[in-house]
């Protein structure tokens, strides 16, 4: 009875859940902008992911692929927002311990998915503009399907792994995640079990992903640079650096942000820098998605223009 009773005192039912900041003045204003955000990002990327659909002359490899970082933003967004929203406006933002798990999940599920869909796309760039007599020969549509399941398929082992590890340890008495989202590194804080194979193993699932598909990217874009630098024509310069400036800016973004949440000593005083970092990739890059492929790209412009005009015709 002694060590039952242990056992019912040691497990945790429920986490809460501290949210982006403390301070009472800043709830309202947060509650407003993070609504505003989230809008523009399901607004923005189903727009994007319509535009794909309807338009015949985006129904090529490139755009399968941007409609695949599209579906995981918008997907990516109603995994932490909901929770993130309630913090602003509830006194206690309490998550269930499944409710946690599964946030976990499907956290990682569509981070490390959309990881290797950005990798995948440099991969299409490089085929575009180092062989584009091969292109159509090469990204052939049941590659391409196969590229998106890879990816998908290394997110969900990702993710089943990280969790996996996660549903194992214990929680005792402390319960309170200073953080918005169940992220691994701030669940790992409050337990009072060994964390050092999910350390472990979280640090190589997710350095082997940063490090695979930056190589990838890195390579690809040496290969596009190199060229670019032995074409003659200012034309094929300006065609090269267009296509490829929106994936350079988009990855960018995801990987310089996860990159300053994560790689950072373990100390008390740089969790709230890794709260405001993750903002960037959590909020920030979902909803430019979108913009930064839509404003700096002639075919969706384009595909905007024709959609706009046979609905209004």
């Amino acid at each position: 009875m002694k060590q039952m009773a242990t056992k019912n005192d040691s497990s945790v039912s429920e986490f809460i859940l501290m949210g982006l900041t403390d301070q009472p003045e800043l709830q309202l204003p947060l509650f407003f902008l993070f609504l505003l955000n989230h809008t523009v990002i399901v607004v923005g990327n189903l727009s994007l992911m319509s535009l794909i659909i309807l338009n015949s002359n985006l129904h090529t490899p490139m755009y399968f692929f941007l409609f695949n970082l599209s579906f995981i933003d918008f997907c990516y967004s109603f995994v932490f927002t909901p929770k993130m929203l309630m913090s602003f406006v509830s006194e206690k933002n309490i998550i269930p311990f499944t409710g946690c798990m599964t946030q976990l999940f499907f956290f990682c599920f569509f981070a490390h998915s959309e990881s290797w869909v950005l990798t995948v796309m440099a991969y299409d760039r490089y085929v575009a503009i180092c062989k584009p007599l091969l292109y159509k020969a090469i990204m052939l549509p049941r590659i391409c399907c196969l590229l998106m399941f890879v990816s998908y398929l290394i997110g969900f082992a990702s993710a089943m792994v990280l969790a996996g590890l996660m549903i194992r340890l214990n929680f005792c008495n402390n319960n309170i995640i200073n953080h918005y989202m169940c992220d691994i590194f701030p669940v790992l804080r409050i337990s009072c079990s060994n964390t050092y194979l999910n350390e472990l193993v979280s640090t190589a699932v997710v350095g082997t992903a940063i490090i695979l598909c930056s190589l990838i990217i890195f390579i690809s874009y040496a290969m596009i640079l190199f060229n670019i630098i032995h074409m003659s024509s200012g034309k094929g310069w300006s065609k090269a650096l267009g296509t490829c400036g929106s994936h350079i800016i988009t990855v960018s973004f995801f990987y310089g942000s996860g990159l300053l949440a994560y790689v950072k000593p373990s100390s008390a005083e740089t969790v709230g820098q890794g709260k405001f970092f993750s903002v960037f990739y959590t909020f920030l890059v979902p909803m430019l998605n979108p913009l930064i492929y839509s404003l700096r790209n002639k075919d969706v412009k384009v595909a905007v223009k024709k959609t706009i005009k046979r609905i209004t015709s």
